[in-house]
């Protein structure tokens, strides 16, 4: 398999994921209310699924790889486009996020800079993975050897196995530097695997 593959395979469950989220979209614009603990999710799911664990294989590792690579004016504008991209699908996900706290709190207005927020996610990532996809996975693949695609495959398996790993020592580091429980010296073992 191209290293690729993974990646648009991702691509193909984001895709299921913003179905969900266009129909969840329509019942906030019918029913005038939002789903705190549903836009969690999708906020989970977008940062941890879409972005840590997909843009992150593509950002650490393959546009990693391409830059060390004389790639075409066209390459390279692409792949400034898509990190440009993953930083504004951040953003949006972050102030969607905020939103949902907002609606929380009681602010009137907050439900339909929700909707706006929704309505830019559901927009932004079909056109991101269409430019991926059809316009710049394929191509960059020949600026790799055939031993170069098998390490980048096998890095971005290695990369995902950690994942979980990252997610949750991530969540028990922030408790504990809120609970002033510090350790003297921890072990990076998630490297380990």
């Amino acid at each position: 398999m191209l290293p690729i593959g993974t990646l648009m395979m991702e691509h193909r469950l984001i895709e299921r994921m913003i179905i969900i989220i266009k129909d969840e979209l329509k019942v906030i614009q019918e029913e005038k209310k939002v789903n705190p603990i549903f836009i969690d999710n999708i906020v989970d799911f977008l940062r941890t699924y879409a972005d840590q664990t997909h843009h992150g294989k593509e950002e650490d590792i393959l546009f990693r790889e391409l830059k060390k690579k004389n790639l075409s004016d066209e390459h390279s504008k692409i792949m400034k486009e898509l990190i440009e991209d993953h930083k504004f699908a951040r953003k949006t996900t972050s102030e969607l996020l905020n939103n949902k706290e907002k609606f929380i709190q009681g602010e009137k207005n907050a439900i339909n800079m929700i909707v706006e927020k929704i309505k830019t996610l559901v927009g932004f990532y079909p056109n991101h993975i269409e430019k991926e996809d059809k316009h710049f996975f394929i191509p960059v693949m020949n600026y790799f050897s055939e031993e170069e695609q098998n390490k980048i495959l096998n890095e971005g398996q290695i990369f995902d196995r950690r994942m979980i790993h990252r997610k949750y020592d991530h969540l028990v580091k922030n408790f504990e530097i809120n609970r002033r429980l510090f350790k003297e010296k921890e072990i990076n073992w998630i490297n380990m695997l």
